[in-house]
């Protein structure tokens, strides 16, 4: 008898965020597992807005759409539950790109695999100070955007996973950080909790009016939205400003190229620099990464929030939740105690 399995599957292309006509939750036995994989039992499911794009059919993005008919892909927190690589020894914590699933069927080198430390007081922290989203915005804020201590860092989606770590990890570099959410309970979460120094809510403020009063200028802007956002940056910008652009979750349903800013214009009149990263290319360096990360946190300098949902069954809501915006910090679903 073999292991008994529930996975979504996606089924076709979903419109905004009705998951629940695209995705369905089905089950399996899975077959015996082949020569150099592991199996992980999921403990926790990453829900990340970029994951959005792999659900749409372009072809041009920064990877391969889903094929319909396929399980959906996301990052996994789990237990090594049976191996065929001696690298992962049975009951070792793990982290690695596996699907939306009970159990996950990977080849450590093509999923990212990798044994995480089980000593921590919290293991969450692999999807929080110390996962991806921490990494990403350490190589945004730091490599791509250059912040410098004293210099203004704007970032967008600044109460999300990525967003409210990059405004960290500005805060721990020496920058003035001005943050742009959507909601009160947010600029207030920036202001009292992350040590923002300005919040901007895009729902009851003009955000290009609000960042024009950024004494000097913009320096650097951590971009996770792109669209109006954006634009309302870019004319904000100081001279030989830099641009990292982590996201653009403002067309993510889009199964068509957006027109790009209208505001282009000033990338040339202030002479900036905008570059595009995507932290799977940095995945080698993460041991790299991680001593900073681990001493910013054990000092109490880089926190993150969890929104954690229950059940696979409630992955979908949880999904849906993180992308319209109704989160604070890192969106989980919790598998099993």
């Amino acid at each position: 008898m073999g292991t008994s399995n529930r996975f979504w599957r996606l089924d076709a292309h979903p419109v905004g965020t009705d998951f629940a006509s695209a995705l369905s939750l089905q089950q399996e036995e899975m077959a015996p597992l082949g020569e150099g994989q592991v199996r992980v039992r999921a403990q926790w499911l990453s829900l990340d807005a970029g994951t959005r794009m792999w659900m749409n059919g372009r072809t041009d993005g920064y990877q391969p759409p889903l094929p319909l008919g396929a399980r959906m892909v996301g990052l996994v927190l789990g237990r090594v539950a049976e191996s065929r690589d001696p690298a992962f020894p049975v009951g070792a914590l793990v982290r690695g790109f596996g699907t939306w699933a009970d159990y996950s069927d990977m080849a450590p080198a093509l999923s990212g695999l990798e044994i995480v430390d089980d000593s921590i007081p919290d293991v969450r922290e692999h999807f929080g100070a110390l996962g991806m989203n921490a990494w990403t915005a350490l190589v945004g804020v730091q490599e791509v955007a250059k912040v410098q201590p004293g210099e203004v860092l704007v970032v967008s989606a600044a109460a999300g996973a990525t967003g409210s770590l990059a405004c960290q990890v500005g805060r721990n570099l020496g920058a003035r950080v001005v943050g742009i959410v959507g909601g009160a309970e947010k600029c207030r979460y920036l202001t009292e909790q992350l040590g923002v120094e300005r919040a901007i809510d895009y729902r009851s403020e003009d955000v290009a009016a609000a960042l024009a009063e950024v004494e000097g200028g913009i320096n650097a802007y951590f971009d996770n939205v792109g669209g109006p956002i954006l634009d309302a940056v870019l004319p904000n910008m100081a001279h030989y400003g830099r641009v990292a652009i982590c996201g653009l979750v403002s067309a993510y349903d889009n199964d068509r190229a957006s027109p790009g800013p209208a505001q282009f214009e000033q990338v040339l009149m202030r002479r900036l620099r905008i570059e595009g990263f995507f932290i799977p290319d940095f995945l080698h360096r993460g041991a790299e990464f991680l001593p900073q990360l681990r001493a910013w946190h054990d000092a109490g300098k880089l926190t993150v929030r969890f929104d954690e949902g229950q059940g696979l069954d409630n992955v979908l809501s949880a999904y849906a939740h993180m992308l319209s915006g109704g989160n604070i910090g890192k969106v989980l679903v919790k598998l099993y105690d």
